[in-house]
């Protein structure tokens, strides 16, 4: 890893060029005129300033018609993509404070376990842990990331490797940060508890420092209790940002943000002979109250430079810099005989350390011109990464068995605490989380990428998108255990196109054509080693067909058709030296309704299909990928039934769905009904209540493996109060 000086280093030079940039965009703008209000979110904004918001493109109030992560001026009518867009007054009203919490309302996404101490994703049928980006930059880092500095949250589906690179093979997440607000100041606070006893505490900011600078800081924290025995946990997120108008053409963003977390880890409860959860555990936690711990301290830098070259040529340039160390063990039930050994459970576990230093810089150029009658609009962009990552795990290892498994009675709580315990047959036992060496590896990665995309208007009803991207992925691991240095060199070229057909100004039918590709390092950079070296990268292609229709002034429909072949070379099994190349496809459908019905009325809806095989040297094995519901369905409705007053009412269903590959578990299909009711006492006083789960359901929403089902919470109500001042 990089000292400390270094890392003072590369920040000093990261925001010295940005310093050298912003100078010289300097020179070729107007001097500054005197911007009165916010030049990326508000609503109504001068011309003067509409020239940079076409740059970073933010959502509208409750519904969006454009979005941050495509880097372009595109309307959601004219991206021949699936996406949805959920800004930061949805995620108030519905009183969110997770990702998962967004994805049990998105179509065609669910969650996974993420083995208590992450996000995890899962587009389309594809797993993801790592195709996170905030503002449109990597965020690969494994943890749970907070929604208290947010504008909005971007979901979109299908291969999205032109503009994000590796990855990204079932869709990407893109978070939308709070930027400073020039010419305006104003303060928000919001407390909240709910009936598990969790509480928090945020706060947003805007200081007035001036007609050409702003200054905003976004706060939180939370205590953290749920349902289950022993959770426990705080997480503290601060977010100071700083915006300045270099000139008429130029805005410089700067930002830093520092994220403390720490929080119990809880894998869940087994399954049975019946291959579902067992209920009769529910109440029952595996693990250790002492040492089942997650913990992660993460400080980021992100910087912005915009400008405006000409009416036709603007550009722009982002730096982003993350400092990560993260801690986690855990123990979690291996092994579990329902039939045979009903009253006992194996457990393992490991202990996890990550130390990763993320440098990303990248820039882009977007240009509209035209030859003859047909209008372009050219981004062209290129994008350098440097990650250092230190990772390693260590195995329990249990005096009375000499490996990292052992059996114990089932009970609330079973007999283990700070690693000392009885174990099934009676006898003392004891953990040592330092005796058994799993992996140590030290990664170092540089990611080069270049690309050029052309939206070109073919006719004031025929669009063509056309564009490519090259990226090289060097990879180098050092592994301690076996003493070995290993590296690899992946570059591809990576194409997209999409065509859009406008019968009429408020409705578009498209098709389109993706890939995109994951090196066998996987998204964490831990499995180069013995043949999956020797391999070249997963590669995935989408085509999409769908349909986008605003029918109505504030209210959207889309749905799409689509189809995901993953290719993944294989070293053959009769001949080592040969490969074997399996082919494997997901396919589904997608609907969305969302907007105001009415000046009353909102609505969001959505719907998902999804179908897939898995595929194996043999051809088609007869199974279904694990964490591929068939159907998923969900509806929300906001309700303001006077000036104060207003109420919602949803639901989310998920179809049942293999929790392994050998489909020999699953989760059960359940139905979660949600509800709240909004009362503003004042222009600058409100209340909210958001209770979930009305009908107190059992359920389990998602897994990691065969045993360690989620336990979803039961019936909570929140209690959430705002002001403004």
């Amino acid at each position: 890893m990089k000292s400390n000086s270094n890392k003072q280093l590369v920040l000093s030079a990261l925001f010295a060029m940005l310093f050298t940039f912003s100078v010289i965009a300097q020179t070729h703008s107007e001097p500054a005129v005197d911007p009165k209000v916010d030049q990326s979110n508000s609503p109504t904004q001068s011309d003067e300033d509409e020239n940079l918001d076409t740059l970073v493109v933010q959502g509208n109030f409750l519904y969006a018609d454009q979005i941050n992560a495509l880097k372009t001026p595109t309307p959601i009518i004219d991206v021949p993509q699936s996406l949805t867009i959920m800004t930061a007054d949805e995620i108030k009203l519905r009183g969110f404070d997770s990702i998962s919490d967004i994805i049990d309302y998105t179509p065609g996404v669910n969650t996974s376990q993420g083995e208590g101490h992450r996000d995890s994703v899962v587009f389309r049928g594809v797993r993801s842990t790592a195709d996170f980006f905030i503002d449109g930059v990597r965020d690969d880092v494994q943890y749970y990331r907070p929604l208290y500095n947010l504008e909005q949250v971007e979901i979109l589906r299908g291969p999205n490797a032109l503009l994000f690179g590796r990855g990204g093979t079932g869709g990407i997440l893109n978070r939308v940060t709070k930027k400073g607000v020039l010419g305006m100041a104003f303060n928000e606070l919001q407390t909240s508890v709910d009936s598990f006893g969790s509480f928090g505490l945020q706060i947003d900011s805007n200081f007035d420092t001036g007609d050409h600078s702003a200054f905003r800081i976004n706060a939180m924290f939370e205590g953290l209790e749920n349902h289950r025995d022993f959770f426990d946990g705080d997480r503290v997120g601060i977010n100071p940002t700083a915006r300045f108008a270099l000139g008429i053409d130029t805005t410089l963003d700067l930002s830093y943000e520092y994220v403390d977390h720490e929080r119990f880890i809880d894998r869940g409860i087994p399954t049975g002979t019946n291959g579902r959860p067992v209920a009769a555990f529910e109440d029952i936690v595996f693990g250790d109250p002492s040492l089942n711990l997650n913990a992660l301290e993460a400080h980021l830098f992100r910087a912005s430079l915009q400008h405006a070259f000409s009416d036709n040529l603007k550009g722009n340039f982002s730096a982003f810099y993350g400092d990560y160390d993260k801690f986690y063990q855990n123990f979690y039930v291996s092994g579990y005989d329902q039939a045979n050994s009903p009253d006992v459970v194996t457990l393992d576990g490991y202990v996890d350390t990550t130390q990763r230093e993320n440098l990303i810089v990248s820039g882009n150029l977007i240009g509209q011109f035209m030859t003859g009658d047909v209008e372009h609009t050219l981004i062209t962009g290129v994008e350098f990464i440097d990650t250092a990552s230190d990772q390693d795990r260590y195995n329990a290892f249990w005096n009375t068995t000499l490996d990292d498994n052992e059996i114990f009675v089932i009970n609330r709580p079973l007999d283990l605490r700070n690693g000392v315990g009885v174990n099934a047959s009676g006898n003392p036992t004891m953990n040592d989380f330092t005796a058994d060496l799993n992996d140590d590896t030290h990664v170092d990665i540089e990611v080069f990428s270049a690309y050029v995309q052309d939206e070109i208007q073919l006719s004031d009803r025929l669009d063509l998108i056309l564009g490519a991207r090259f990226d090289s992925f060097d990879i180098t691991v050092f592994n301690v255990v076996a003493a070995e240095t290993r590296s690899r060199k992946d570059e591809e070229v990576l194409p997209r196109a999409g065509l859009i057909f406008k019968p009429q100004e408020d409705m578009s039918l498209y098709a389109s054509y993706s890939e995109s590709f994951l090196p066998r390092s996987g998204e964490q950079f831990a499995n180069i080693n013995g043949n999956n070296n020797q391999l070249d990268p997963n590669t995935f292609t989408n085509l999409e067909a769908g349909f986008k229709w605003d029918f109505a002034q504030g209210l959207s429909l889309t749905a799409a058709l689509f189809e995901i072949e993953q290719s993944s070379p294989q070293v053959a099994d009769d001949d080592p030296a040969t490969l074997d190349v399996i082919d494997s496809e997901i396919t589904g459908f997608e609907a969305q309704l969302k907007g105001q019905i009415n000046d009353q009325w909102f609505i969001s809806a959505g719907y998902s299909y999804l179908d897939g095989e898995q595929v194996n040297r043999s051809g088609n094995t007869g199974l279904r990928p694990r964490e591929l519901p068939e159907n998923t369905f969900s509806l929300w409705n906001n309700f303001q039934l006077n000036d104060q007053f207003g109420m919602g009412f949803g639901f989310t269903y998920q179809d049942e769905s293999f929790i392994n590959n050998s489909n020999s578990a699953k989760l059960p299909s359940f139905t979660r009904f949600d509800a709240a009711a909004y009362y503003d006492l004042s222009d600058q006083f409100s209340i909210q209540l958001n209770v979930e789960n009305l009908t107190d359901e059992l359920y389990f929403p998602n897994a990691h493996s065969t045993h360690q089902a989620t336990v979803g919470a039961p019936l909570n109500a929140r209690l959430t109060a705002n002001w403004r001042f």
